[in-house]
This record gives C-alpha cells, structure tokens and sequence, in this order.
C-alpha cells in the first residue's frame, strides 16, 4: 500500500514523465546510431555501468554507428522506465536498469513492470556494504547487529534507493537473517549516493546501506568506514579489503545487486537478436574484461529469454518483500 506521501510522490513522477516522454533523438529505420539511457546520475552505479559498455562498444566499433548517452533522473529509475515503455517500437534505444528500477516500478505506482519491456542482457553484479560515519560507536557488524537487535525501530538506516531498491531490500534481508522483523526497520531512503553520503555525515542515520563504488574517496579518506560486505568474498581494492563478508561474521547471507540491458517493447525479433549480438561481442571483449577487473564487477552475462526469466523471478522476489513490509 502506497502511503500519501509516496502516492504524492507517484503522481509529480508521471507529471515528469509526461513532459520528457517525446524528448529523445529522431532516427532513421536505417540509422545505426544507439541510444543508450541511464536511470540515475552522472557516477552512479547505473552510469558506470552504462558509460563502461559504451565505451567498449565504441573502441570496437561494434555497431557501426554512434552512441549518444543520456541520464534520466527520477523517482528511482521510473522516469526512465515510463519514457522506455512510451519509446515502444524504437530500436535504437536501450536502457542501463537493475535491481532498483524493478523495485521504483511499485514504489511509484506505475501501470506496467521492467518485464514489460524487452530483454538484452544481465550485465553484472555488484556487491553491497554497510557504512558508517569514522566516528560511529559501531567498530564492527557485532556491534551493530547487537544494537540493532536490541532497538531496530530506534536504529535510523538508510540506502540510495527506493523501497524495493537494492538498498532497501538489503537491510530488509539482513534483518531477517538476525531474527528482526523487516517491519520494524527504520529505513530512510535518499535519492542517491551523495545524499546518503550526507546523512551519514550529518549523523541523520547511523548506518547506510549501498554499493561502495560512489563512497570510495570518503572511504579513502577515513571519513566513512565499511563494516561488511553483502557478497560471498572479500573485496580486493585497497580501502575495503579488510571489511569481512557477513557470512565470515556468522551471519546466513549473500546479497548481491544487479545490472543489466532493455530495450522498449515492441521491438522486431531481429532487432533484438542484434542487439544482443552487439552486447555479447562488448562481453568477450579484453576491454570488457578489464572493466570488470577495474570496478569490482563480478561478470553475470545472461542473455535474451534467459535474462526474461531473470526478470520474471527478481519481481516476484522484490514484490514478496514489499509485501511482506507491508508496502503493497
């Protein structure tokens, strides 16, 4: 169930939308040109993502065409996704999406899902971190989960990510995975990693919920510190290498998020197999090889139908958990 201020919220979205939805690039049928949109700011996770593959795809002139990239901010990725679903028929876009846009989609009410759209690839996946201030009284995931325990509706926690984002489900599970009711959390969700960047330093929570990639100065410069990691290693970049995976700290669980590639509906099947074709190519690249080196990446290339099911069963995941928080 949608409260007011998140239906208040819905309804500017699709005012938003409404205005953007006819402002994309006018091709030719016989254009080679792509389109690729991102769902959220310059240096976010989909950005990275988005910017990565395009510029493999560039070097390699896989195409033979041009690339023009554009974000598209709003409401979690559903912005984005409504203007993909009114671009139905065009197949010189496709769209960087991933686990959040599927979780905006119910947030902001929208009338239709990712699954809707047309699948090219899962990309990656990426691992997620809890972060708290240098200063916090939290110098490790005992210390938290012990107080959290103990007050988790006293406990402010917080992601870059709507309810149904990888930021919001995270916490969600983890709280299952202690024995805390997920509807007893306190989670504030920021639109971002810069505003939960903030929060953590302005003390408005105490422990933020995301993928360490926006974070990586302030880690750097000891002004945030990483208490675990959500995946089933280590990481290996310098700053986070000593934060434990939950499961070396006794705690049953792996999160990861994900990242991946649409297209709008209505979209010929040829288009499609062609678009994938364009992506498997970047996949076997050594460029594409070394950007998932380079970030932290773990390579997860799923591909057409395959990556359709993928779609079908992570809605069906982030609609029980929304449920199960009583959000739907």
């Amino acid at each position: 169930m949608l409260t007011a201020t998140r239906a208040a919220a819905a309804a500017a979205a699709l005012v938003a939308i409404t205005a953007t939805a006819g402002c994309g690039v006018t091709r030719g049928d016989d254009s080679r040109d792509i389109a690729m949109w991102i769902p959220n700011s310059p240096g976010g996770g989909y950005d990275q993502t988005g910017r990565a593959a395009v510029s493999v795809l560039e070097q390699n002139d896989v195409t033979g065409g041009d690339f023009e990239v554009t974000n598209i901010l709003g409401a979690g990725g559903s912005v984005a996704l409504t203007r993909l679903m009114g671009a139905s028929g065009d197949e010189h876009t496709m769209m960087t999406m991933g686990l959040g846009v599927v979780g905006s989609a119910y947030s902001f009410a929208l009338p239709y899902k990712v699954t809707d759209a047309t699948p090219i690839a899962q990309l990656i996946e990426d691992q997620e971190g809890l972060l708290v201030p240098a200063d916090s009284p939290y110098q490790t995931i005992d210390d938290f989960v012990e107080a959290w325990k103990a007050d988790p509706s006293g406990i402010a926690v917080g992601g870059g990510s709507s309810p149904g984002g990888p930021d919001h489900l995270f916490p969600m599970q983890l709280a299952e995975a202690v024995d805390i009711e997920p509807s007893d959390v306190r989670y504030v969700a920021y639109d971002g990693g810069g505003p939960l960047t903030s929060a953590l330093l302005g003390n408005k929570i105490e422990v933020g919920f995301s993928g360490l990639g926006e974070f990586e100065g302030q880690i750097e410069a000891g002004k945030l510190r990483v208490l675990a990691v959500s995946g089933e290693e280590r990481l290996t970049g310098e700053s986070v290498k000593d934060a434990p995976t939950l499961t070396e700290s006794g705690i049953d669980l792996v999160f990861t998020n994900w990242r991946g590639v649409l297209a709008p509906p209505g979209i010929s099947d040829e288009r499609r197999d062609e678009l994938i074709a364009y992506v498997e190519e970047m996949h076997e690249s050594p460029q594409w090889q070394q950007a998932l080196e380079d970030n932290g990446w773990i390579d997860a290339f799923t591909t057409g139908d395959d990556f359709g099911q993928f779609l079908e069963d992570q809605d069906a995941r982030v609609a029980s958990t929304l449920k199960e928080v009583g959000l739907l």
